[in-house]
């Protein structure tokens, strides 16, 4: 299994608004760069999809070291999401999960036991050069979608 760092970020200008994710992939002297975005959206939905994409990059069974700013994906995944499968996807206060086809798939490629993943929450905007540069790609994705 190869072994592969990942850094995700997610942004917005406005919430809900134009948005994007910022992927940055490194296995051994190989990374790579990815990044896209939406013209209406929210952080959160930002942050999911980068996720999301960081790991359908991903050719092979990997060992994955995965470094997020999002609590709300790294809690997502970890905790909350296996009771809002058994109630069928509704949170503890009855209300429909947010989000819920994006986590759907994400649970499809973190709980399909193809990669084995270690969740790392980074504080976003404090020097991490990983995050730092998730963040940039992000805002590339903002840029794109806004045509600038």
């Amino acid at each position: 299994m190869d072994n592969v760092t990942i850094y995700t970020d997610g942004a917005c200008k406005g919430n809900p608004g134009p948005g994007g994710w910022g992927v940055w992939l490194q296995s051994g002297p190989h990374s790579k760069e990815l990044y896209g975005g939406e013209l209406n959206t929210t952080n959160n939905r930002m942050e999911l999809m980068a996720v999301i994409r960081g790991l359908q990059a991903l050719k092979r069974p990997c060992r994955v070291a995965l470094y997020l700013d999002s609590q709300y994906v790294r809690q997502g995944i970890t905790e909350w999401i296996h009771g809002w499968k058994k109630k069928g996807w509704v949170t503890a206060s009855k209300q429909p999960v947010k989000n819920a086809e994006l986590w759907k798939e994400l649970d499809a490629l973190v709980h399909g036991g193809i990669h084995r993943i270690e969740w790392h929450w980074v504080r976003g905007h404090a020097g991490d050069p990983g995050n730092e540069k998730a963040d940039a790609l992000a805002n590339k994705g903002v840029d794109q979608v806004l045509g600038r």
